[in-house]
């Protein structure tokens, strides 16, 4: 399965590392990080270069790039964190950068998009975009905690958020305890 996974300049961008490196184990990955998403790796996580085994890194000032086409084929796209700023643009139908306009091909073609707005508390204007998207079939998942799996730590709460977003992607995994097991 082709699956675009892009991260944006929001706090806790180290949760899209760590879903590439899971979903490049069994699909064709082709990730996107923006120029602010990389600023906060760095500043939260001190990463300054990311290194994956199978994974495609495109530059997301370069619009030319094979997932800015809906024939490429993308399958389904996953962008987490989505800053406020990204979700405006998306709901706003502005594709100025490879991540707005590989959301915008998602939309035209009908194909899975899940946006993980990482700002707390949301604006109403970032609820209305948020409905406005949801409407259009968009899947709204922010990292929200849970608590009946018992988490022990961060990594704990990491692996239960990706396992959600999994879910919603349609790919099996065991990554947290579910409701009642």
């Amino acid at each position: 399965m082709k699956i675009l996974v892009c991260a944006t300049g929001a706090s806790f961008c180290k949760i899209a590392v760590s879903l590439i490196k899971y979903l490049e184990q069994n699909h064709e990955i082709y990730a996107i990080f923006s120029k602010n998403a990389k600023l906060v790796l760095n500043k939260e996580n001190n990463i300054t270069e990311l290194n994956f085994k199978k994974a495609k890194i495109l530059n997301d000032d370069d619009l030319a790039q094979s997932v800015a086409s809906g024939s490429f084929g993308i399958e389904k796209t996953i962008i987490a964190p989505c800053s406020s700023n990204t979700l405006a643009k998306i709901a706003n139908g502005i594709s100025d950068t490879l991540i707005t306009r590989a959301a915008a091909i998602s939309l035209k073609e009908k194909k899975p998009l899940i946006l993980a707005p990482r700002e707390m508390p949301f604006s109403t204007i970032s609820l209305r975009q948020m409905s406005e998207l949801s409407a259009l079939g968009v899947i709204i998942a922010p990292p929200v905690a849970a608590d009946y799996f018992s988490p022990e730590n961060l990594d704990d709460l990491e692996k239960f958020f990706i396992g959600k977003w999994l879910d919603l992607l349609g790919i099996e995994n065991n990554l947290y305890k579910r409701w009642g097991k």
